[in-house]
């Protein structure tokens, strides 16, 4: 709770996810402190960012593949707006093209 106050995102290492809950309901806990506007203009930011959270948005976290469970814990840490985001081992595991994806989406 102090990290989101001080503007940190953090994406953890091994694709953090909540595996019984759905990609949308994953991104709420990340928007958790958010006003409803808020979180509806930041969820259409994170979902141009990461289009298949969007198309994947009622499945569960858990049946994603892990290139889409990177996206989404880095999706989480951004539906706070935070100034700072710490990733640790954002490629981890990740196929050589979905891992460009990834880096790409960081890197914009």
């Amino acid at each position: 709770h102090r990290t989101i106050q001080l503007g940190i995102g953090i994406s953890p290492e091994g694709r953090r996810v909540f595996p019984n809950l759905t990609v949308l309901e994953n991104l709420e806990l990340g928007a958790y402190h958010r006003s409803p506007k808020d979180f509806r203009d930041t969820l259409v930011w994170v979902y141009s960012l990461f289009p298949r959270l969007e198309e994947r948005h009622k499945q569960l976290a858990g049946t994603l593949s892990g290139g889409e469970q990177q996206m989404l814990a880095l999706g989480r840490a951004l539906m706070s707006r935070p100034k700072l985001v710490l990733l640790d081992e954002p490629s981890l595991g990740l196929a050589p093209l979905v891992r460009d994806e990834v880096f790409a989406t960081i890197e914009s």
